[in-house]
């Protein structure tokens, strides 16, 4: 098993989450205190407090002053958006199969744009990584990826490129432990039409992302098209 090296609030963070999901609790129901969670996995109040307030900007858990922690009632409708996942991962929760299909995986000159959004140099080489994800024969996903090539050391299995890319680059010594993005309605563009292999013009989801390494530094520049028929995003609102 690989050394987690996220910050101990993101890693408790998943242990309080199996909690709520290894223990059946539904929402309205009452969380162990914030010491019981501090003893239970050997942390500081610190580290447990920080954990759960990851949780309560999630929207998984309300805190009702004077009475302690509760699941949310809107935890168990949908994975947050907020929450840093691989789409292969975010497939599965979803209960799809996944089948990642590679399209195209080209190492190439860096535009003006990606040198800038990336930190590279003017000579450093990107990788462009095209791939369509599938549940069973059925195109859900159009994904493209652009992240600087000397990160992967060679040479690069095929197997490794049809896996999680977070998981890949992990291994290679660059964790990703946060994204910024955006989301926009669109259709998918020609790239994608061939890559899926047919016209399609329903909507589609377009999620544009950087994924960042603990230092903030831009790691993958990413576009994932999802099929707007079969993915919902669920953004948590709090007022205050």
């Amino acid at each position: 098993m690989r050394e987690d090296r996220r910050p101990l609030p993101l890693q408790l963070r998943e242990e309080i989450l199996a909690i709520i999901e290894g223990e059946g609790l539904q929402p309205g129901d009452r969380l162990p205190t914030e010491i019981a969670i501090a003893d239970r996995f050997g942390v500081g109040r610190t580290t447990a407090r920080e954990a759960l307030k990851l949780l309560e900007q999630d929207g998984i858990i309300d805190v009702r002053h004077g009475s302690g922690r509760f699941v949310s009632q809107v935890a168990t409708l949908e994975r947050p958006i907020t929450r840093l996942e691989s789409v292969t991962e975010m497939m599965r929760a979803h209960g799809y199969s996944v089948t990642n299909r590679v399209v195209s995986a080209a190492s190439r000159a860096a535009s003006a744009e990606e040198r800038t959004t990336l930190g590279l140099l003017e000579d450093e080489i990107v990788m462009e990584l095209e791939r369509v994800r599938l549940h069973v024969d059925e195109p859900l996903i159009y994904s493209v990826d652009v992240f600087r090539r000397s990160l992967v050391a060679d040479p690069i299995e095929d197997s490794a490129l049809s896996g999680s890319l977070l998981d890949l680059l992990e291994a290679n010594g660059t964790l990703i432990t946060s994204a910024m993005a955006q989301l926009h309605a669109v259709h998918l563009p020609e790239a994608g039409q061939r890559a899926i292999g047919h016209r399609t013009s329903e909507p589609w989801v377009l999620l544009t992302h950087r994924n960042l390494d603990e230092t903030g530094a831009t790691i993958i520049v990413s576009q994932d098209y999802y099929r707007g028929d079969r993915f919902t995003f669920n953004v948590f609102r709090r007022r205050g």
